[in-house]
């Protein structure tokens, strides 16, 4: 028999640290803290939420029925393979995103700010204030356990003027540490990639960071005799994982390095990679791979995506136009307008189709997979963008939640159910001891096991 290796072991090197992913010649897998009848032993639960902003084209959201998960709507159907793991939600409402008294109130903000605090935000130019997020709360009860205790990402600036006297810090942040910190996300993927795997003790101006960007050596070089170690103590079964693994991290890394634009340094030959691609299609991608990563090596439990901030106004011309996102969410009833929005709807749920597949693939150490251990949360805090409004939120979830919650149904609640309450249901499943969450009245009934 073989020796065990400790979870918490790295693969080091000359300002290297690759986490492992979890494999069953490890030991101390029992996760601490964890949900009601959990086993001791079985892998945690990572939550991921995801955010696309100015609403959806409803008529293409909602599936045509209650119960099982047959035919998917049509923005829908990239997930059709994850259907089992899919779960719709219809009638949920954030009261607190609406005007409330404030006629100024223009949405955007709003919907944004209340999407994960299920909390209003406070009218101010200068001063900001909500609640704190179920991702960074989630992140207070397992981060402990992990290198890092959230992981925020976006693929678009988060810079954005005030509007109608709130501060354009709610139309570009999700995440909130506390009821005045929101908690900011990381654009370049390469900054990322070096937060999860470059040694956190090593001056990342230094020369082994850099020799590698430079000369394009790859951070695997450095960790390869520890590798080489680790392979010798674990079963052919883990040793398979364990390539599988490398080389996943290997090929996200060679399409940071390729997507790279090149930032001239001075006094030199060469540029180094800034990390941010021009392809926006492989930015989304690669933040995907990323987030993976992070679950897969349990470097984080709590994740949070902001595909592009609220109101903005990329356009989209691989899907053969180039009309702005947020001028398309004011369709005015118009029907060319419409079907512009239905096709960037689904190319959104395309890409978080793409990391679905990748965490499907990734098989932990009981045999589950990531999937069946994530609760990945996918929504807008506006429903139709042309009226500004937060009733019927365009909202999903995928992920069993480690068999905590039940999945590949279309949950139809009584209208203006809060969302604060689905929050609520996903944090109390994923073992946080919490009886409210923002304005959350119960658990949503008919979801946990």
């Amino acid at each position: 028999m073989r020796n065990r290796i400790d979870r918490r072991t790295v693969l080091r090197g000359l300002g290297a640290a690759i986490a492992l992913p979890w494999m069953e010649s490890m030991t101390g897998t029992a996760l601490a803290g964890g949900a009601a009848g959990e086993k001791a032993g079985s892998p945690p639960i990572r939550m991921c939420f995801w955010y696309v902003p100015n609403g959806v084209h409803l008529p293409s959201w909602f599936p045509d029925r209650d119960g099982p998960l047959i035919d998917l709507p049509e923005t829908l159907r990239p997930l059709s393979f994850a259907r089992d793991w899919l779960n719709c939600y219809h009638g949920l409402l954030h009261n607190t995103a609406l005007v409330n008294g404030d006629e100024e109130g223009c949405g955007h903000g709003q919907g944004a700010a209340s999407f994960l605090t299920g909390a209003q935000a406070y009218r101010s130019q200068d001063d900001v204030r909500v609640g704190i997020s179920a991702d960074q709360l989630y992140a207070r009860h397992v981060g402990r356990q992990t290198r890092l205790p959230s992981l925020e990402l976006g693929c678009e600036s988060a810079r954005s003027g005030n509007a109608f006297g709130y501060s354009g810090t709610y139309k570009t942040h999700i995440s909130w540490r506390t009821a005045t910190s929101p908690a900011p996300y990381e654009i370049n993927p390469k900054l990322v990639f070096d937060r999860l795997f470059a040694d956190g003790g090593a001056d990342p101006s230094r020369s082994t960071v850099a020799d590698r960007d430079f000369y394009r050596r790859s951070i695997l070089d450095f960790a390869m005799e520890d590798a080489r170690r680790i392979r010798g103590r674990i079963s052919s079964g883990d040793r398979r994982k364990l390539d599988q693994y490398l080389t996943g991290v290997r090929e996200v890394e060679r399409r940071i390095q390729d997507a790279s634009a090149a930032v001239e340094l001075p006094g030199t030959d060469f540029g180094r990679p800034a990390g941010i691609p021009e392809d926006f299609d492989e930015h989304l991608r690669l933040m995907c791979d990323l987030m993976v990563l992070a679950f897969q090596t349990d470097s984080t439990r709590a994740a949070s995506f902001m595909v592009t901030k609220e109101a903005t106004d990329r356009n989209y011309p691989w899907l053969g136009f180039t009309d702005g996102h947020h001028e398309l969410s004011h369709h005015g009833g118009d029907a060319e307008k419409h079907r512009k929005l239905r096709e960037i709807d689904r190319y959104h749920v395309s890409i978080l189709a793409y990391m679905v597949e990748r965490m499907m693939a990734v098989e932990e150490a009981d045999g589950s997979t990531l999937l069946d251990n994530a609760m990945i949360l996918y929504g807008s805090g506006i429903s139709d963008g042309d009226r500004h409004d937060h009733v019927n939120l365009p909202v999903i979830t995928v992920g069993k939640g480690g068999g905590t919650l039940r999945t590949g149904r279309h949950l139809a609640y009584r209208e203006e159910t809060p969302m604060s309450n689905l929050l609520l249901t996903m944090l109390q499943q994923a073992g946080v001891p919490v009886d409210r969450f923002g304005d959350s009245t119960e658990p949503l009934p008919g979801l946990a096991v």
